[in-house]
């Protein structure tokens, strides 16, 4: 399903309170009917954390519900499932990400259901800022610019398929983490960020989906948090790689590694080492790309470092 952007619609639209809660923006939906005898949402509280997140990030969101009786929720954002952790103060907690591309605002879509079987469809606006990425022109060997073979291009769509089925796959899995868990897999500096389009020898070929991390051959890569190791081979283009299923729809990629030092199955921990920095697979020199997704989302990664619950 594709992000949708806000526009007028009918049905029951989440009005925003003016007061702000701590760092983030409170709704309250009002009492009121969807057709004949259909449940009512009295008061679902929904603080999003920041306020207004950018394009490319991912960005938390708490929910409280204050009536009774208590709905289950169903809730989705721009095309991909949003999943809730109950937390110790009455709140829930849950990640969502916006896509690169998406408009000015989207829609939180809550699907409600009460137990004696009525439902309800709400929405609350999600305002989204600007991601400002720019463009990278560079200068590179002719077969790096140029397409690949057809049989080439059809071992990497299986690949990029095997990749973002893990991905996919982070829905189904309970969080091996909590907000605050994530770390750099690597402490020195970002050579490449993410959302930068990129130039070719003069010719647009593609946007930057991960984060690039100096290194030397052989310097240390570690996990970024608690996981499930999902997937380790060796790619075309990515080269040596791992990927990790951390739950609740977020996933990790560490590409171009020289080694690696996990395995399928294998459940690791944030600041474990899982390889080593390398110049495997299509690049011109060692370094880590480092990917987040969000499902089927592939955001900048180092806007998970910033999710922390208030």
């Amino acid at each position: 399903m594709p992000a949708r952007a806000v526009g007028f619609r009918t049905g029951f639209v989440f009005v925003l309170a003016s007061a702000l809660a701590v760092g983030g923006l409170a709704a309250q939906a009002p009492a009121a009917e969807q057709g004949s005898g259909s449940g009512v949402l009295r008061s679902l509280e929904v603080n999003l954390y920041p306020v207004r997140p950018k394009q490319g990030t991912v960005f938390l969101i708490r929910i409280k519900e204050g009536g009774q009786p208590v709905p289950s929720l169903v809730t989705r954002f721009a095309g991909e499932q949003v999943s809730f952790q109950a937390g110790e103060d009455g709140w829930s907690w849950a990640v969502a990400a916006v896509p690169v591309d998406a408009p000015s605002a989207l829609e939180l879509e809550f699907d409600a259901t009460w137990p004696d079987g009525r439902s309800e469809r709400f929405a609350h606006v999600v305002p989204v800022a600007p991601g400002r990425y720019a463009m990278e022109r560079l200068t590179v060997a002719p077969e790096y610019g140029a397409p690949l073979s057809p049989a080439l291009a059809a071992r990497t769509r299986a690949e990029v398929g095997r990749a973002r089925a893990v991905a996919r796959g982070a829905h189904d899995t309970p969080p091996f983490w909590r907000p605050g868990d994530f770390v750099r897999p690597r402490s020195t500096r970002v050579t490449s960020p993410f959302g930068n389009g990129r130039e070719f020898n003069g010719q647009i070929q593609s946007r930057h989906t991960g984060t690039d991390f100096q290194g030397g051959v052989g310097e240390p890569v570690t996990a970024a948090a608690p996981g499930l190791v999902r997937l380790v081979d060796r790619f075309y283009l990515g080269g040596n790689v791992v990927y990790i299923d951390h739950g609740g729809g977020l996933s990790t990629g560490y590409l171009h590694l020289s080694e690696t030092g996990v395995a399928v199955g294998d459940t690791v921990a944030a600041g474990q080492r899982i390889g080593a920095v390398g110049a495997t697979g299509r690049v011109t020199g060692p370094h880590l790309h480092w990917i987040l997704r969000f499902g089927s989302i592939t955001v900048d990664a180092l806007s998970v470092l910033d999710l922390e619950l208030p």
